[in-house]
């Protein structure tokens, strides 16, 4: 192999380290492979005892690794039985690496699931407790439904936890050998547990986490410790979600004053003027009044109510105001759904059930959207997902987009990405993207596009930033006459059905950002002689894993598949940068008439992504920063540091 194949081979495989950990786990996987064979003439009560007696033998050996081979055999030939699906060598390759506390880095449609059961499996035979941790409820219900069958043929018990479960039902599912989960409900479980022993409660059981408090049924503790955990999209819950903390609120009343301060500041906000009365950050989504904005305050007529309201805590209101009228965008952060306010993920296009912003903020946006306001909240325990995460003795994930975010990954949660191969060699073919002066003009352009592609027979899928824009280019496909699924947070309980039928001849399907993730878009048979799933990202994302995710959705295990980014000038990915970079770029727009730009501008939208991601990395360092600073004050006054001081 020359100098420049071998290092192109590096840096494919994630570099010398990785290459030399692939080989390790490639012979390791034969190994395992030639064990499972000998296993398919045994009864299914041989597999049983097999699994029995495994499990005496994870609670007498020091290193589980003395006994990988032969649990993850027995895995696989229960997979087998169960499930009639064996696992591949790849697979086996990325459950050793799970089982050695990596991130594996798996393409997208390599079956991470299934590849989830090894080192699940080897890990619960301690008894200890498993967490296997998926992004949303459905998703950790159909594992558990489709995988629980796989563990309970080896002794082992399953359970699930959803949203809508009691504690008595939820101290049941952690009881059991293995347990999925959202991180959601595994981060506000350790939070009410928390508040249930209280601040003042026994050091030595704060110290040793939750391992006594199982054993005390009476005080109401659902969970009974944190061993391993095993995270599905760890990309999406390590780092897109760990820029917001998880917060149990207080809910404070709503006084006549109060709703009048807040409706008013929203009707006031629209008449400042942006540098004279106020700066707003929209990197930080943070405004603040200057001294003129402060006079002008005072001399504009209030209604009387708040003439008993002091004047600090009016400008407070008028600057979150401001924020939630410049700096948050109806179908884009959140929807109006039977007039409640919902956050919608800005990573995945979901809706966050039960999730509101902090600090009056979620408040000024139902003043906003003129909805019934909602008690305001305040903390009564919080946690960082940083934080929360490394309470376990052993962590692993795995993603199909995790290698950029190495660095990260390893300084925050000491975890390193293995890059595991694919099954079959990728022939999915990226198009040149083509950039346009405005929406308008792109939005035909795609709209052209397709037509095209339903006429070879090609199944589309189309990736939009935020409800609003997929709503926009459902409009236009309307007028056109083309017939399409649009799926969004207003379409979240049909996600499953919808991504499922998007591999039809002729089907073309629009979805927020990575909605339908974890969901397998299966081909059929004309659409793969056609060319396969054609993916088209109209836009790029403030994060590139997303792009990545997205682009992902085609050609997985040996299909073909091709994807082109259509870009423009008013994207929302500008808007994220600073007014004067905004104003620069709208200027230069509007000098070109052409409907078409150069494929020259793809490294502005490229810095552009760059500047975002580098804030975003940022505002999650000072959070982990900040947490920990305030855990230490807190451990050396004596408090519990996940739960908030009252008055």
């Amino acid at each position: 192999m020359s100098k420049l194949n071998t290092a192109w081979h590096w840096m494919k495989t994630g570099g010398r380290p990785n290459a030399a950990r692939i080989s390790r786990w490639r012979s390791m996987a034969n190994d395992i492979i030639a064990r499972s064979e000998k296993l398919k003439n045994h009864s299914e009560e041989d597999l049983l005892m097999m699994g029995r007696e495994i499990r005496w033998q994870a609670k007498s050996v020091q290193d589980l690794k003395e006994i990988l081979p032969a649990a993850f055999a027995l895995a696989r030939e229960s997979s087998r039985r169960v499930l009639k699906m064996e696992q591949y060598p790849v697979q086996i390759m990325g459950a050793i690496a799970l089982f050695e506390g990596h991130i594996a880095e798996m393409q997208t449609g390599e079956g991470k699931t299934l590849t989830a059961v090894m080192p699940s499996y080897l890990r619960a035979l301690r008894g200890k407790g498993v967490h296997v941790i998926t992004v949303n409820d459905y998703l950790a219900q159909r594992d558990a439904e489709f995988m629980g069958p796989v563990y309970r043929a080896l002794g082992l018990s399953v359970g699930c936890i959803t949203s809508e479960m009691e504690p008595d039902e939820r101290r049941e599912a952690y009881a059991c050998d293995i347990t999925y989960c959202t991180a959601k409900e595994l981060g506000f479980d350790f939070l009410r547990d928390r508040l249930r022993a209280g601040a003042d409660g026994n050091s030595a059981r704060r110290q040793n986490g939750h391992r006594a408090l199982f054993k005390q049924r009476e005080d109401g503790m659902v969970q009974r410790g944190h061993y391993f955990a095993l995270i599905d999209e760890a990309d999406s819950i390590l780092i897109d979600e760990a820029r917001t903390p998880l917060i149990i609120g207080l809910l404070k009343s709503n006084d006549s004053a109060n709703v009048t301060l807040m409706r008013w500041s929203q009707r006031i906000c629209k008449n400042l003027k942006p540098v004279e009365d106020y700066i707003f950050d929209p990197e930080r989504r943070s405004a603040y009044l200057t001294d003129a904005g402060c006079r002008h305050l005072m001399l504009i007529k209030k209604p009387t109510v708040l003439d008993r309201i002091e004047t600090q805590r009016i400008y407070t209101q008028v600057e979150r105001a401001i924020v939630a009228h410049y700096g948050f965008q109806r179908d884009r952060d959140y929807v109006v759904v039977e007039d409640k306010i919902h956050i919608v993920d800005e990573s995945t296009g979901r809706i966050m059930e039960g999730r509101k912003w902090q600090d009056g903020l979620h408040q000024a946006i139902e003043a906003k959207e003129m909805v019934p306001i909602t008690a305001a909240t305040g903390q009564a325990a919080r946690i960082t997902v940083q934080e929360f995460f490394r309470h376990y003795t052993h962590l692993s994930g795995m993603t199909g987009t995790a290698y950029t975010s190495r660095r990260e990954l390893k300084k925050t949660f000491h975890l390193k990405v293995a890059v595991i191969p694919t099954n079959k060699p990728c022939i999915r073919k990226g198009l040149p993207p083509r950039f346009f002066p405005n929406l308008k003009s792109k939005w035909e352009a795609v709209a052209n596009d397709v037509e095209s592609l339903r006429e070879m027979n090609r199944a589309v899928l189309i990736g939009t930033p935020s409800v609003e824009a997929s709503e926009a280019l459902s409009q236009l496909l309307l007028v056109r006459g083309i017939p399409h699924q649009v799926l969004n947070a207003h379409q979240h309980e049909r996600e499953a059905e919808i991504v499922k039928d998007a591999g039809h001849a002729k089907r073309v399907t629009i979805a927020t950002n990575m909605a339908g993730r974890g969901t397998d878009i299966l081909l059929d048979d004309i659409v793969r002689k056609s060319g396969g799933l054609h993916v088209i990202a109209t836009e790029m994302h403030t994060s590139d894993r997303i792009d990545r995710q997205l682009i992902g959705r085609s050609a997985r295990q040996g299909d073909p598949g091709s994807y082109q980014f259509f870009l423009s000038w008013e994207d929302e990915l500008f808007r994220s940068l600073p007014a004067r970079e905004q104003d620069r770029l709208k200027k230069k727009a509007q000098k070109t008439s052409k409907a078409e730009l150069s494929a020259s501008m793809h490294r502005l939208f490229k810095s552009a992504q760059r500047k975002i991601q580098k804030a975003h990395r940022k505002n999650r360092k000072q959070l982990l920063k900040h947490e920990q600073q305030r855990n230490r004050s807190y451990l050396q006054m004596g408090i519990d540091p996940y739960l908030e001081l009252t008055e």
